[in-house]
């Protein structure tokens, strides 16, 4: 199950990461594996609500559209909702990207850190050996040009990898995710903030990798037209 804010909802053209991630699954994992969540659809900013299906590739289907991600959601939104969507679903590997929305709206970074750990704890009271692999907040427009938030970002971050070591158990295993390798705002993101395709391919790639080294899923990602990889890979790309 994808987990996140607007980077991983996505709007209406978007491929989205996840559609990335389920390529890579598709191309690389040869185990049965479903991507499940409560939610479908992306954001439609004309109506600024969860409303539009017009996914850039409308071939993606449906069985792999799953996510429980909003628009300005936070930890501070889904700890009190991954509970259930863990127990309706059966998720047993959660992809979470969240924080910028805490940290720019709502809570300061030690506050944040908190309801990471309320998130985990509540996904693991619905399915004790449930696996998570959680991304850093990944830099903005924002935090290059705002020192205090860029602080806080970096606050987090420590304090995120702080609650993976603390957190996790053989049972039930924490992975913390590299921030994407080669992530320029100017080239990964189309406004600052939301990924382009370069991004979305970084931020599945970042993912890829860590559930790969971790728990030998899938194999390292690639992609490209054969020549070309996402920066930090070596492997050979794929269309």
């Amino acid at each position: 199950m994808c987990v996140g804010d607007s980077m991983t909802i996505g709007t209406a053209g978007d491929f989205t990461w996840r559609y990335r991630m389920w390529q890579h699954l598709k191309a690389t994992y040869d185990g049965p594996y479903r991507i499940v969540g409560p939610r479908r659809a992306l954001h439609d900013t004309l109506q600024d609500a969860p409303t539009s299906y017009a996914y850039g590739d409308p071939d993606f289907p449906e069985e792999a559209r799953g996510h429980l991600a909003g628009w300005g959601e936070g930890w501070l939104h889904m700890a009190p909702l991954i509970g259930d969507a863990v127990r309706r679903h059966e998720a047993d590997t959660l992809l979470v990207s969240l924080g910028l929305i805490d940290l720019g709206f709502y809570t300061n970074a030690e506050q944040t850190a908190e309801n990471v750990r309320r998130f985990v704890t509540a996904a693991r009271e619905a399915a004790p050996r449930v696996r998570a692999v959680l991304m850093p907040v990944i830099r903005n427009v924002r935090a290059a040009d705002d020192a205090a938030f860029g602080a806080a970002r970096e606050r987090f971050n420590e304090l995120l990898g702080k609650a993976v070591a603390d957190l996790s158990t053989p049972g039930s295993p924490l992975l913390l995710a590299s921030e994407p390798a080669g992530w320029e705002i100017e080239s990964a993101t189309f406004d600052g903030t939301h990924p382009s395709a370069l991004g979305e391919h970084l931020l599945a790639a970042a993912f890829a990798d860590a559930m790969h080294q971790g728990w030998g899923v899938g194999g390292r990602y690639a992609y490209g037209d054969g020549t070309r990889t996402v920066p930090g890979t070596a492997d050979p790309g794929r269309p």
